[in-house]
């Protein structure tokens, strides 16, 4: 595993160079430990296009496992549903459209995000890249991303729209009428009521863009002494404090000022990325062999459910203390047993990015989205290269097919998908 000592003038240009082009995805969180200037700011961008003319969606990348394939055509699952139950007269890719979160680029829209939408019928969007188009343009696009939605394919449930609008430099949507929002590390040296204050503010303006769903706070317990390598979290000043008591007093008020604004918030990342040494957005084997089911990092968690998170997102680091067999996301040890199970965890949990994280290239796109819902996973984000995302839903249409207790699963990921999305504030 490769520890971080410091970072050469070129990494540090690479570095930089990563976070601008976009908690998931190369493109989304800071991808190495580079020095990064307080004067460094991401370029600006021109307002997002129209969303281009379909094209066939490019063929997957072979990767060492096999990724199963289905018919794009959707068809009825079998059995009897109550007249009452929310998924009645849903066909089966429908169902997995609600377990996939594309994303799309807010400055060069991919035409593979649309046609995830309307003829796979993925039912949440997610914003990546970086933008200083600002409110209005922003939410130009999530409406013509809206619009494509049909009644007749989603049952009249809304997308979930989300982005990555945590502060300092991960922070994908600026420009006017939205603000710049601080690090972590500074958010945490407000008073509670200050920061779910300004959190409250930074809501609207997400929520005047068309986004109904922020992947934050970061709710990663890093040691102080080594921040500087923990390179996802501690480097780039992503954590609130270093303790406990801060991260979920600050995540708290973070959380509770955003939903105050109709912003729904995602804690993230499960069992905590505090611990590790690289970044799995850039490398793999990422291993963590200190946390462990006890540890305060995932106590902290525990308290963030408590205080009502509804999203948990999964690390896909290796937690060897608590399953050395797989990566969290796949893990249904950590799924499971110690989210679900122990801490009791009843709401929607989802990914960090399966698309071009380095971490998980050694698993087909198919097999990814597959081994992450049979672990109970509910979501998974595919937002750094939306161009696996068929592949995805086929995988999961497929497995489907021929595991009923998988079938199963699929369905109870899409209730909770449905009725997470339910919860949000009327518009």
């Amino acid at each position: 595993m490769t520890r971080w000592r410091g970072a050469a003038p070129v990494a540090a240009l690479l570095a930089a160079g990563a976070l601008v082009a976009g908690c998931s995805g190369p493109a989304d969180e800071p991808s190495s430990p580079a020095p990064v200037t307080p004067s460094e700011q991401p370029p600006t961008s021109a307002p997002p296009s129209p969303i281009p003319s379909p094209t066939p969606p490019p063929s997957p990348t072979a990767t060492p496992s096999p990724t199963p394939t289905a018919s794009s055509s959707a068809r009825p699952t079998g059995g009897t549903e109550e007249p009452d139950d929310v998924l009645a007269g849903w066909t089966l890719r429908q169902k997995v459209g609600q377990l996939v979160m594309v994303g799309v680029s807010v400055s060069d829209p991919a035409a593979v995000s649309a046609e995830a939408i309307r003829d796979d019928h993925v039912g949440n969007l997610f914003l990546h890249g970086r933008s200083t188009a600002g409110v209005r343009a922003t939410r130009d696009l999530v409406d013509r991303y809206t619009a494509l939605v049909s009644r007749r394919s989603t049952h009249g449930t809304p997308l979930l729209v989300a982005t990555d609008q945590e502060g300092g430099l991960v922070q994908v949507l600026r420009g006017p009428g939205f603000s710049t929002v601080p690090k972590a590390t500074e958010q945490a040296t407000w008073k509670p009521a200050t920061l779910e204050e300004r959190a409250r503010g930074w809501g609207d303006e997400l929520d005047a863009a068309g986004v109904n769903l922020n992947l934050a706070p970061v709710m990663d317990l890093v040691d102080k002494a080594d921040a500087a390598n923990n390179p996802p979290i501690g480097y780039f000043d992503r954590s609130y404090g270093f303790t406990p008591k801060s991260v979920v007093r600050s995540a708290g008020a973070f959380s509770a000022g955003q939903r105050a604004a109709g912003v729904e918030t995602v804690i993230k990342h499960f069992p905590g990325l505090g611990r590790v040494t690289s970044n799995t957005d850039t490398t793999a084997h990422v291993t963590d062999d200190v946390t462990t089911r006890d540890a305060p990092s995932v106590d902290v968690f525990a308290q963030g459910i408590d205080d009502g998170a509804r999203f948990v997102m999964m690390s896909t680091a290796v937690y060897t203390k608590i399953d050395p067999d797989a990566p969290a996301a796949f893990s249904p040890v950590v799924v499971g047993d110690l989210l679900r199970d122990r801490l009791g965890f009843d709401g929607v949990i989802m990914t960090d990015d399966l698309s071009a994280a380095v971490q998980v290239q050694g698993w087909s796109p198919g097999r990814r989205a597959v081994e992450a819902v049979d672990a109970g996973v509910d979501l998974v984000l595919a937002s750094a290269d939306p161009s696996v995302a068929p592949a995805m839903t086929d995988a999961l249409v497929a497995r489907a097919r021929k595991d009923p207790a998988f079938a199963q699963k699929v369905d109870a990921s899409a209730r909770r998908v449905i009725a997470a999305k339910a919860a949000l504030p009327a518009k």
